[in-house]
């Protein structure tokens, strides 16, 4: 079975949408196999990515709102800030080139594994 296949390309889409569900970044997984495995040009697989997140993040959002999760305060300044980031960079990797784009976001990755293989643990909520 190739890698390209519908097959496979649905079992990553469930394995991502899983992480996705726990808000982890399946997106950036699926990156990971777009470009890795599929040898996708880089732009090419962060168009798959941006489509693939609106379904899978809307599946996940309709369980964090019935579940009281949300706080509404926060989302409104994030996500218009988040738009406006997300369209001037867009605008901005399109120009780029793709191998500087592959080590920008490679490095990205390197930085995020980095900070949670590092992290520390929540502090209990309980007295002790």
């Amino acid at each position: 079975m190739s890698l390209a296949s519908p097959w496979v390309a649905g079992l990553v889409g469930l394995f991502c949408g899983v992480l996705s569900g726990f808000g982890v970044g399946g997106g950036s997984l699926l990156m990971v196999w777009l470009t890795a495995a599929l040898q996708m040009e880089q732009a090419t697989a962060q168009g798959i990515n941006l489509l693939y997140f609106l379904p899978t993040s809307l599946g996940a959002l309709i369980f964090h709102i019935r579940n009281g999760k949300i706080d509404w305060r926060a989302v409104i300044p994030a996500a218009i800030g988040g738009t406006i980031a997300a369209a001037l960079s867009a605008s901005l990797a399109v120009g780029l080139e793709m191998e500087l784009l592959r080590k920008l976001f490679g490095g990205f990755l390197l930085v995020v594994g980095a900070l949670e293989f590092f992290r520390k643990g929540p502090a209990p909520n309980h007295p002790s």
